[in-house]
């Protein structure tokens, strides 16, 4: 569904560092990929490729085997769902006619739209007769975050991309919205890209998950995979930092032990 071919973008001088160099990675339909790296790493310039946000320098983007170079970016971006961190609500629309705007820009008939919006505020658990009304600030971060992916279904598109849409959010919030998006992923079928710098979020929602490093692939795999073989010692060491958060989250659940009191001293000095 989705390929990227030998792409490489830089900004600035032709002598300037690459920000994703030579990459190439296949998204098959349906699947669940997560792009994991520091900050700097190349994560979101190439998931901006595949919109069109981002124009690569070289190489070839292709979206269900078409080229997205021949494509009208704004078109394109239509048919893509998009979500980022803190969701990008417009402040003075409603939640209703901020999830309906690609919607009606693309002609959809006005009782299609509101069907579907009602539609996909149940499907992200914000239901329509609470919500619709309700104008961005008037929602919780976690809200937004959920009307921001109400919004990006709404035209049904079958590729998602999302650029880290819960680092903003409090912990409780964010592992609940990762089920959410776990469960819509699967429902609708979807074709996904996700960027995290969130080992534990890679690990436990992607189907595989692409390690980068100044601009480069330093492993694909799956979760497990990439727990029990990682390719180098960059990977080990994003690995080790889980196990250890692991370690010493066990260390704590332990029951503590009772000091031992100091044994009695013996009068006679023996």
């Amino acid at each position: 569904m989705i390929e990227l071919v030998e792409v490489s973008k830089r900004y600035g001088r032709e002598d300037a560092g690459w920000a994703v160099r030579q990459l190439s990675l296949t998204v098959a339909t349906g699947e669940l990929v997560a792009l994991l790296g520091e900050s700097g790493s190349g994560k979101t310039t190439l998931l901006k490729m595949v919109n069109r946000l981002i124009d690569p320098d070289l190489g070839e983007v292709r979206v269900a085997g078409r080229d997205v170079h021949g494509e009208d970016p704004v078109a394109l971006r239509r048919t893509i769902g998009y979500v980022i961190q803190h969701a990008g609500l417009l402040p003075h629309l409603s939640v209703a006619d901020n999830v309906a705007m690609v919607p009606r820009l693309l002609g959809w008939d006005r009782n299609d739209t509101e069907r579907r919006v009602d539609e996909l505020l149940a499907l992200v658990g914000l239901p329509a007769a609470d919500y619709r009304t309700r104008f961005p600030d008037q929602l919780s971060g976690g809200q937004r975050q959920r009307v921001g992916v109400a919004r990006a279904l709404a035209a049904r598109p079958q590729v998602v991309l999302l650029d880290e849409p819960f680092g903003a959010l409090d912990p409780i919030t964010r592992v609940a919205l990762r089920g959410e998006l776990a469960r819509i992923h699967r429902e609708l079928g979807l074709t996904t890209i996700l960027v995290t710098h969130d080992m534990v979020e890679a690990l436990t929602l992607a189907d595989r998950v692409v390690v980068m490093c100044r601009g480069e692939v330093r492993q694909i795999a799956t979760p497990r995979e990439l727990v029990n073989t990682p390719a180098d010692d960059y990977v080990a060491q994003l690995v080790e930092v889980v196990r250890d958060q692991s370690r010493q989250l066990y260390a704590l659940a332990k029951p503590e032990q009772p000091e031992r009191p100091d044994p009695p001293q013996r009068r006679d000095g023996g």
